[in-house]
């Protein structure tokens, strides 16, 4: 279940927020009524994190840090 609150009431009632969070409800926090942030509750994760399990499964192109001399130019011209 969400809940949406705008920023000053968010600000104004955290604690309530957090409580309500910790009971398991979701809360989305709101700026001129659109979306910006979402309160969730925390949990610890059960299991361990298994080294390497993604192996075989992704592949990194041999030129993945290449530069492009034609971005490169471009940028150094607009003096970014």
């Amino acid at each position: 279940m969400s809940n949406s609150v705008n920023i000053h009431e968010a600000k104004t009632h955290l604690s309530r927020l957090i409580e309500r969070v910790a009971a398991g409800e979701d809360t989305v926090i709101a700026r001129a009524g659109r979306p910006v942030a979402r309160l969730i509750q925390f949990r610890t994760r059960t299991t361990p994190r298994v080294p390497g399990q993604w192996r075989d499964q992704i592949v990194i192109a041999p030129d993945f840090d290449a530069v492009n001399d034609e971005i490169t130019t471009d940028s150094e011209a607009s003096g970014e």
